[in-house]
């Protein structure tokens, strides 16, 4: 047998392991917030705050992370719009009545936490998909309290916000993956 055609298997054995795809990262988005959220003030403000801070938390780890100059750029983007809703809504919560307690992380700490492990490209591309089901949560949330929401402010609060989640909506659309 010619050399080349006992080579040619080898070849095409080590090309089609080379050109296998490499098996995708677990993504976890934060969870969606409880249905009451969108009626009742105090879970509106807990859901929103911890939203938020996600929001904050995951772009911080992208500006320590992320090399991509788009990511860095949309990271320090969210968070300073998520600092912006976090003080309209613990203000219209005041104006309301209410006393909010500082945001937590919640069950999205687990978000943060596969944030936290990944990195390169592959951080990249977590970040962008948890922030995709994130913004879709935090954008259903602002409508379904603007709509139906217990207090006005808040209310106001939540109709100011849609805007600012359906920007990044757009934004998170266009960006690769």
């Amino acid at each position: 047998m010619p050399k080349a055609l006992r080579i040619a298997p080898a070849l095409c054995l080590a090309l089609g392991i080379a050109a296998a795809p490499t098996p995708a990262m677990a993504q976890t988005p934060p969870p969606p917030p409880p249905a009451a959220a969108t009626a009742k003030a105090p879970d509106y403000v807990k859901a929103a705050g911890m939203s938020d801070l996600y929001e904050i938390t995951s772009s911080k780890l992208a500006l320590q992370k992320s090399r991509n100059a788009d990511v860095r750029r949309f990271a320090q983007m969210m968070i300073d719009h998520h600092q912006q809703t976090t003080a309209a809504t613990v203000q219209a919560a005041r104006q309301d009545g209410l006393r909010p307690t500082p945001p937590r992380l919640g069950g999205a700490q687990a978000s943060i936490g596969e944030l936290s492990r990944a990195s390169g490209d592959a951080f990249d591309r977590l970040y962008i998909g948890q922030q995709i089901p994130a913004h879709q949560a935090a954008l259903e949330l602002h409508q379904g309290f603007a709509a139906n929401g217990d207090k006005p402010a808040l209310k106001a609060s939540a109709q100011s916000a849609v805007p600012i989640v359906q920007q990044h909506i757009q934004m998170l659309q266009q960006m690769p993956r």
